[in-house]
């Protein structure tokens, strides 16, 4: 790999590792928000749905927009509005206005995330497997070191630092790029020629809509219903459009020529849909703990932001050292082992937080971080591999954005779980009642693995 590919390598990595860094960060935050707006769980909790939200929407318009307008410009583009959106949270007047500046910060890192992979495809072309896996370290060590940066920062900056964190990297990344990404080719005459109703057909803008309105109306219901402690005409009414819009949705995406989510290829292939099924579920096992666990240790257990952080770091480490020595374990055996032994591995992790109450050592938690840890470093690889050997090489591209929205929708259901359980506050006997739950489906992994391995193993 030539000089100008690794620069090009670290300018994309720094702007790409935004975005999992800044969902991570957010989950040792949430104690100090929850105290500083005087909100209950269920609502703040919206800083983290909001993200994600936007994320899920964002990436796949992005990904096409490029196209159109350039991965180049893009790209910089992204750094431009992740970094204005940074300075601008710290400053916000009131919580409204933080999920504002939240939701251009998802939008801003989502256009980095979602042609970031593609500029090295594209630029990179000798030793790309070796770029590629640098690209994940980038993403995985984000997302993994994102808690015990976020502990840090607060223990001596308070909550407004976890947004100044972005700004060296958006600026470096950013005065890189500039330099290393070659200048977009023109657009093919095709898309150069394409009018904006064209355009928004392209990119299914009646489907965005629907799915991003119905997604936000449906989870408005459900946890408005749960914090007022009581289901009104409003919250049964709100729930009720939202379910609405999302049959919309599927009924519109049948009949799309260029659907945002494409449902028909889940119904041509049950193997593909089976594995985001699963990765759903995988998702919400993760992110309930990933976010709840920092919130226990800090209301209930009275444990500092800064050692909530050091904490957390175990279940990045623990993802990070597991994720090499499964991608030799699935290269070898397939990747239903270890699929089979991340489930059980979560399984115990979730057992493991039931047995937990007030008098057990905190340091006690590292073994559900740990189990937790190395069965999502287990479920990094191997759900791609599984991904791959289910879905026909001719729709690759559209199957990884399906697994992308599928990630995004099981972390928004462990958010939605969080929200209805814990409500007001959390508490010793919601976190049990919690780890109950995540016990049961992480069972169903187990089960669904289990079935898989007997009927027709991956290998």
């Amino acid at each position: 790999m030539n000089a100008r590919s690794r620069w090009l390598l670290i300018s994309v990595g720094l702007g790409v590792l935004l975005n999992p860094l800044n969902s991570s960060m957010i989950s040792v935050a949430i104690a100090r928000l929850q105290n500083v707006y005087r909100l209950d769980f269920t609502e703040v909790s919206w800083i983290i749905f909001s993200f994600y939200i936007a994320s899920a929407v964002a990436q796949p318009i992005m990904g096409k927009a490029s196209d159109l307008f350039g991965r180049r410009k893009i790209f910089l583009a992204g750094l431009v509005v992740a970094f204005v959106a940074s300075l601008a949270a710290p400053l916000a007047p009131g919580f409204g206005w933080l999920i504002v500046f939240r939701i251009v910060q998802s939008i801003g890192t989502s256009m980095m995330v979602s042609v970031g992979m593609a500029i090295v495809r594209v630029h990179i072309t000798e030793k790309q497997a070796s770029a590629l896996s640098v690209m994940s370290i980038f993403l995985s060590g984000a997302a993994a070191i994102g808690p015990f940066i976020g502990g840090v920062v607060i223990h001596w900056w308070d909550w407004h630092g976890i947004f100044f964190v972005n700004i060296p990297f958006a600026a470096a990344s950013f005065l890189l790029a500039w330099r290393a990404i070659p200048k977009d080719e023109p657009p093919v005459a095709a898309l150069r020629n394409m009018s904006f109703r064209q355009w928004i057909t392209m990119i299914d803008a009646p489907g965005i809509l629907l799915f991003a309105a119905g997604l936000v109306a449906l989870l408005a219901g459900l946890l408005s219903a749960k914090s007022s402690g009581h289901i009104s005409f409003g919250h049964v009414l709100t729930g009720g459009i939202g379910l609405i819009a999302l049959v919309a949705f599927v009924r519109h995406e049948l009949k799309a020529s260029s659907p945002f989510i494409p449902v028909r290829t889940f119904a041509k292939y049950p193997e593909m849909a089976r594995v985001n099924v699963e990765f759903i579920l995988v998702n919400v096992l993760y992110y309930s703990l990933f976010f709840g666990l920092p919130s226990y240790l800090q209301i209930v257990r009275h444990v500092s932001e800064f050692h909530t952080g050091i904490l957390m770091l175990s279940l990045g480490l623990c993802s990070l050292i597991a994720s090499p020595i499964a991608g030799r374990w699935i290269d070898r055996s397939g990747p239903g082992p270890a699929l089979f032994l991340s489930a059980i591995l979560m399984a115990l992790g979730s057992v493991w937080i039931v047995t937990m109450n007030q008098s057990s050592p905190v340091i006690s938690v590292c073994v559900a971080l740990g189990a937790f840890g190395i069965g999502n470093g287990l479920n990094s690889v191997g759900m791609q591999a599984a991904l791959f050997k289910s879905a026909p090489k001719e729709i690759i591209g559209v199957a990884s954005g399906v697994f992308m929205t599928s990630r995004y929708l099981g972390t928004i259901l462990s958010s939605l779980l969080l929200g209805i359980v814990m409500g007001d506050t959390f508490s010793a006997g919601g976190f049990r009642l919690l780890g109950v739950i995540l016990s049961a489906i992480a069972l169903v992994l187990v089960f669904m693995n289990w079935r898989q391995r007997e009927s027709k193993p991956l290998q």
